[in-house]
């Protein structure tokens, strides 16, 4: 695997250039199978998604405190409460991680990945992690959503995405996705453009993860 290159900081600037949310995504806790190697092994969880509101299907969201209306959390250790109540992931990094399935040899590797392939509430494009700095704040539609911390994959991504090295190449390639608190409740539908508001900018979303990186090539 070619490892992505480090995206530059952005200092106190951000890209808005046409930053805009493709797809909202929600899940119910049911069985995952996350043996790989040893059938049968399942944990609940609500990792796997489905779009529930996109370009061809234009449904309004609620999202409340603790999250979207009708997404659910099994562990709420690795997503959920209050810090960790929406996580929203960069459609850019889409077919990256469909390359990295072709590798794996997956049967379904050639399909395109469906929104809410990596567990993500919200889909976005035009807003990467490089653009983001703890506190700031996403504007979208009537809701405002602050930035907390990337992503900290847990095993069951490598279940959600069919092979075992797929939380390995999110700490290596940084392509980690954020958590968001909810700071104004209210209601978003798919297509809405997003504004980010800097906050105070003393910690960088790519500066976590570049030391989560040199930590994971240490490690076998």
């Amino acid at each position: 695997m070619d490892e992505p290159t480090t995206h530059a900081e952005t200092g106190g600037t951000t890209r808005l250039g046409g930053a805009r949310l493709l797809s909202i995504n929600i899940g119910v806790c049911q069985p995952l199978d996350v043996g790989l190697a040893s059938e049968g092994l399942s944990v609940e969880s609500a990792i796997r998604k489905r779009s529930v509101s996109s370009a061809s299907e234009g449904a309004v969201v609620e999202v409340k405190k603790l999250g979207l209306v009708g997404d659910e959390q099994a562990d709420l250790s690795v997503h959920g409460g209050l810090d960790k109540a929406v996580y929203l992931y960069p459609f850019e990094h889409y077919a990256w991680w469909r390359q990295r399935r072709i590798e794996a040899d997956l049967p379904d590797a050639g399909e395109p990945l469906a929104f809410g392939m990596l567990g993500e509430n919200l889909t976005t494009q035009g807003l990467l992690e490089s653009d983001l700095w703890v506190g700031d704040t996403l504007v979208i539609d009537q809701v405002r959503l602050r930035v907390e911390a990337p992503r900290s994959p847990c095993f069951k991504l490598n279940a959600a995405m069919g092979y075992r090295k797929a939380v390995k190449h999110m700490y290596l390639s940084g392509f980690a996705g954020v958590y968001l608190s909810v700071l104004q409740t209210g209601f978003i539908q798919a297509g809405a453009r997003i504004e980010v508001v800097p906050g105070r900018r003393e910690e960088s979303v790519s500066n976590i993860l570049d030391w989560r990186r040199g930590k994971a090539r240490r490690e076998p």
